[in-house]
């Protein structure tokens, strides 16, 4: 094992963001959307105190009316813009019901409609230019030089986009990796996180694939450039999470599916309700007075509101226990899931390396302290991660560990020192035992095949050049991982799947400790929205959730995405749909019910509103409905879906949700 250059990588989490460069990110207020809703709430503000204390109308009136103008207006234009494809669109309707409740001397209720509805707008512009931020940052992964050598040996240092298949670059310790190439020389560590998701360093030597953006350890590297600099794995992601972004097929709220015959046939009837009494002879005022009533009880004020308040609720009520939902499509959408694909790697585990096993040699005379104590010593000055699941392993358990001297660290093999008088090397058993057949090397050989067999990562220690006992490290599950794959297999009525870059051992251990069975390892980003889109293809509606950046595609792939909020990547916390901030994988399957809840009361309201509506325009047409009583009719509704709406703001209905 070797160290490697760079900040201490440790925390799975911080390395990614270190490797990820800085991060280019939008202004809120750069965006004209946010800006009108901005002004259009300070207006409202303003204006709602004058009123509620009594002020003069002239005072607040004029400032409600530049709220109608600042919020309004951009979502008006682009509803008069959908008419002339005649198409009549939310934003044109949500305009006119606010509009509408002004003329009925609702002008406050409206004012908070368009606040509300321009919001909305801002926040999904936010999330549209965010994601286009990460996805530009994305390409900071993969440096912008590269060090090419030429036949004489000569170094020159070349744009990337210059480098062409044959190229050879040298990676120095500590560089990022130019281009996707194949090791003709050199060993060293090389962090793959980005791409593949494993947790630790892989060796590196003559033979092996390195990837475009991944971080050189200690040692140097000569690669052979084998793709252009447009199809690196890096570029690929990038392209994939554009793609997938874009052809995702756009998903319209409930309400939105039924508003567009429910609008037409408003429109077209309010004056057909006015000119047929006329036609039969009912006198002028009448007509008119009937044709406004109307168009009050008729306007889909409530029916607007049965969709909103309930999603809005689950949302807000989601946020306090941890988890981000992006918008009320995406608290639609995760009723709708009914597979999920898991990684594992941050994801299932906690991406950090730990000791698992601690196996002394027979013969060697170390007991389980004594070897561990003698290991950390060595593994201390180093900066691997390996070393630092060691040492925290000893520390752990409180051991005290003597000072290392003539530290020494081989890339792609391990370090070695001298710990009390003592010979210490550490790293892995194939390259320490270069094929020795003595007895103690064949033992070793035999527990080291043991633990990776299990899917841990073998670590061999050797004192004064015998094999002493070896070190079992694999990431560990989080704890409740089990519990989360057994409540969305119950919930999805479908078990879910494991999808990782890691290798198939290390996989398939973590798999059976979660309960997962299907498990697809060693996966690169585009195989994991093959994986998506396989599922998709059978007829289910996929959750991906992940961490890294090599997770995006996938996110974006997705019905819905999910990412982990500790230890996310700036693209997949961008990418994805929504957020869980705390890392609790427990709030996945509670915030799926929360929204299969939702989504019952959504139809509630309709109910409601559907029969309110019905009801008032039966008497409006066939009797004679006095206006106030139709205002009064129409208000209530509108207040009695609002109120149910808001019951998911209750404490309870996470805790219902959640069992």
């Amino acid at each position: 094992m070797t160290s490697t250059l760079g900040p201490a990588s440790a925390d799975r989490a911080a390395r990614a963001r270190d490797i990820a460069g800085p991060r280019r990110r939008t202004r809120v207020l750069a965006l004209p959307e946010a800006r009108w809703a901005a002004a259009a709430l300070v207006l409202f503000l303003i204006a709602l105190p004058l009123q509620l204390t009594g002020a003069p109308a002239w005072t607040w009136g004029p400032l409600y009316a530049l709220t109608y103008a600042a919020g309004g207006w951009e979502p008006g234009w682009a509803g008069l813009q959908a008419l002339r494809d005649r198409t009549l669109d939310v934003d044109l309707l949500m305009v006119v019901a606010a509009l509408g409740a002004a003329a009925i001397g609702q002008v406050t209720d409206g004012a908070l409609l368009i606040v509300i509805f321009a919001t909305s707008g801002a926040l999904e512009a936010l999330a549209t230019a965010r994601t286009a931020d990460s996805v530009r940052g994305l390409l900071d992964l993969a440096p912008a030089t590269a060090t090419r050598v030429d036949a004489d040996g000569r170094e020159e240092s070349v744009a990337v986009e210059k480098l062409t298949v044959g190229d050879t670059i040298l990676v120095r310790p500590g560089e990022h990796v130019g281009a996707d190439g194949r090791v003709l020389d050199g060993a060293s560590d090389v962090d793959q996180a980005t791409i593949t998701g494993e947790p630790l360093p892989l060796a590196k030597e003559k033979g092996d694939e390195v990837f475009a953006g991944t971080l050189n350890g200690t040692g140097a590297l000569r690669v052979r450039v084998e793709r252009d600099a447009s199809d690196t794995v890096i570029a690929r992601i990038v392209r994939m999470v554009g793609e997938a972004s874009e052809t995702k097929a756009p998903t319209q709220l409930f309400i939105e599916k039924v508003e567009q015959r429910y609008s037409l046939g408003m429109v077209a009837a309010t004056p057909a309700v006015f000119l047929v009494p006329l036609a039969f002879g009912a006198a002028l005022t009448g007509s008119l007075l009937r044709a406004m009533t109307f168009m009050i009880v008729a306007s889909p004020c409530a029916v607007v509101l049965a969709t909103m308040p309930p999603l809005l609720s689950a949302i807000a009520n989601s946020g306090r226990h941890g988890v981000l939902v992006k918008s009320a499509v995406v608290m639609e959408r995760l009723g709708e899931v009914d597979a999920v694909a898991l990684d594992k790697t941050g994801t299932l585990t906690e991406g950090t390396p730990r000791v698992t096993d601690v196996r002394p040699l027979a013969g060697a005379g170390l007991e389980e302290g004594e070897l561990l104590t003698f290991a950390a010593a060595a593994e201390h000055p180093s900066e691997h991660p390996l070393a630092r699941a060691v040492v925290d392993a000893a520390r752990e358990r409180d051991l005290d560990l003597p000072v290392a001297e003539d530290f020494g660290s081989t890339p792609g093999v391990g370090v070695t020192a001298t710990v009390d008088g003592r010979k210490i090397a550490v790293g892995a058993p194939a390259r320490l035992l270069d094929g020795a057949a003595d007895p103690g090397s064949a033992r070793a050989s035999v527990v080291a095949g043991e633990l990776e067999d299990g899917g841990r990562t073998a670590v061999l220690v050797t004192v004064d050049g015998t094999p002493a006992g070896l070190l079992g490290i694999a990431d560990r599950l989080r704890d409740d991982a089990a519990a989360t794959v057994s409540s969305l297999a119950t919930l999805t009525a479908t078990a879910p799947v494991l999808l990782t870059g890691d290798n198939p051992r290390a996989a398939a251990r973590l798999a059976h400790e979660a309960g997962i069975e299907d498990v697809r390892a060693g996966l690169l980003p585009q195989d994991k929205v093959d994986a998506v889109k396989e599922l998709q293809g059978a007829g289910h509606k996929v959750m991906a959730v992940g961490d890294g950046v090599n997770d995006a595609p996938a996110l974006a792939a997705a019905h819905t995405g999910v990412a982990m909020g500790r230890a996310g990547s700036d693209l997949a916390l961008e990418t994805a749909d929504a957020v869980i901030v705390r890392d609790e994988l427990t709030t996945v399957p509670a915030v799926i019910s929360l929204s299969r809840r939702a989504r019952r009361l959504v139809v509630q309201n309709l109910v409601i509103a559907g029969v309110f509506i019905a009801g008032l325009v039966v008497w409006d047409l066939v009797g004679t409905l006095p206006l106030p009583l139709g205002v009064a009719g129409h208000e209530g509704s509108t207040v009695i879906v609002g109120l149910n709406g808001l019951r998911l703001l209750r404490e309870a209905a996470w805790r219902r949700a959640a069992e």
